[in-house]
């Protein structure tokens, strides 16, 4: 059994997706995608080269500190890199509404949008984080207006458990401030039949 994201060989597959280690030839893609505007819509600013590199650095002590991170997803066949999804332990100074906590997180291209990718390799995370990690739970946030998150949210059998201003959003984006959290419990993913009952892997219509 894989116990973190430590191993080399970290591999999680799903129908169409394979999510793994972070590659040296990642940093390309994964700039182009922190560039584009349409992807960063929900974010102060798009990143420069530079600050992905660093990103991706940091992402890597992640790894090291807590076993798991954000991780970069392929498609099957093509080998195409897609973007990012996992686990990760948010370094800002946190509400007490959900400090501390471990959210789930993506980031995808814009090509793969509409695809039910995003809600496909997090629902593998999900699985990971509960009965791999024994997580007892496992949180979501985003802006509020970011419809097509929130989605695949609620997809994934999430619990919206209210709003929080998000302490890392410059106090003159107030239209990014305010985010809304979602929330799902150990028990709520063993209810739901291991996953597989609300948002099954069968449907494709969510937004990302």
């Amino acid at each position: 059994m894989i116990e973190d994201c430590r191993g080399a060989d970290f591999r999680i597959e799903t129908d169409r997706l394979v999510i793994r280690g972070w590659k040296p030839d990642d940093g390309k893609p994964f700039a182009e995608l922190n560039a584009d505007p349409r992807v960063m819509t929900y974010f102060p600013r798009c990143l420069k080269a530079e600050e992905t590199l660093a990103m991706i650095g940091k992402l890597r002590e992640k790894i090291a500190a807590d076993g798991f991170t954000f991780m970069p997803v392929e498609e099957k066949g093509s080998g195409r890199f897609v973007g990012i999804v996992g686990l990760n332990r948010p370094v800002f100074p946190q509400p007490v509404s959900i400090a501390p906590c471990v959210e789930i997180g993506w980031r995808l291209t814009p090509a793969t949008w509409g695809r039910g990718y995003a809600t496909e390799a997090a629902r593998a995370w999900l699985r990971f984080g509960f009965e791999t990690l024994r997580l007892d739970e496992i949180v979501a946030f985003t802006v509020v207006t970011n419809e097509c998150s929130r989605a695949v949210m609620r997809c994934l059998g999430m619990t919206e458990r209210g709003h929080f201003d998000h302490p890392s959003v410059p106090e003159d984006r107030s239209d990014l401030k305010v985010h809304v959290l979602y929330r799902m419990k150990s028990v709520d993913w063993k209810g739901a039949s291991n996953g597989k009952g609300k948002g099954a892997d069968g449907d494709r219509q969510d937004p990302m």
